[in-house]
C-alpha cells in the first residue's frame, strides 16, 4: 500500500482512505496505548481518541519516512497524558467529597409511594365517575374543607341539602373505591 497516496486522500476528507490508514496503524497505536495504560479498556479509549484526533487534525499529520505512524504514536503519548491527568483530577475530586452517609434502604418508601399513587389514581377515577353535583359537594366539603354553610352558599342550596348530598356522595365514592379497578373506569385498563 502506498501510504502517501492514502494520506493525500485522507487529507481530502476521504473516509474510506482514513479507514485504510486506521487498519494499517491501529495495532501499533493500540500496543503503545496498552503499554501506557496497562488496561485493555483504557487502551481502547486512548486508541479511539488518537484516531479521532488523527481525523480531526488530518492536515497536520506529519509524515516521517513515508509514514504517519510516528505522528500517531506521539499523539498516543499526548492523549494518554491528558487521560491520566483527567483521571487523577477525577480521583482527587472524589477525595474532596465527604464520605457517603449510611442511608437506610429506600425500598419501603418507594413501595409506599407507588401504593399511594395507585390509590390516588383510583380515587381520581372514582371521583370523575360521580355525577357533577357529587363532585362539587366532595370538592368543597372534603377536599377544600369548607363548612356546610359555606358550601351551601356557594352552591345556592340549603345547608340540609349539602349535608344529605355529602352523605350520599361519600357513600357512592366509597362504593366505587371498593369495586374492582376494571369496573371503576368502564372495564378499560
Amino acid at each position: 500500500m502506498d501510504e502517501a497516496s492514502v494520506l493525500e486522500r485522507v487529507r481530502g476528507g476521504d473516509a474510506d482512505a482514513f479507514g485504510e490508514l486506521f487498519d494499517l496503524h491501529h495495532d501499533r497505536v493500540f500496543r503503545q496505548a496498552i503499554r501506557l495504560t496497562s488496561s485493555l479498556h483504557d487502551a481502547e479509549d486512548v486508541t479511539a481518541v488518537v484516531f479521532l484526533e488523527a481525523w480531526r487534525r488530518r492536515d497536520a499529520m506529519r509524515v516521517v519516512n513515508d509514514s504517519v505512524v510516528a505522528w500517531l504514536l506521539v499523539t498516543t503519548n499526548f492523549v494518554f497524558r491528558n487521560y491520566a491527568r483527567a483521571s487523577r483530577r477525577y480521583r482527587d475530586g472524589l477525595q474532596q467529597l465527604p464520605p457517603p452517609e449510611n442511608a437506610p434502604d429506600h425500598a419501603d418508601v418507594v413501595d409506599d409511594r407507588i401504593d399511594r399513587d395507585s390509590r390516588r389514581a383510583a380515587l381520581r377515577t372514582a371521583l370523575a365517575s360521580l355525577p357533577r353535583r357529587d363532585q362539587d359537594i366532595l370538592t368543597l366539603c372534603v377536599l377544600e374543607e369548607l363548612s356546610m354553610a359555606d358550601a351551601a352558599a356557594a352552591l345556592g342550596v340549603a345547608p340540609g341539602t349539602v349535608k344529605s348530598r355529602l352523605s350520599r356522595a361519600k357513600a357512592r365514592l366509597t362504593e366505587l373505591l371498593q369495586q374492582e379497578p376494571t369496573q371503576t373506569n368502564g372495564g378499560e385498563r
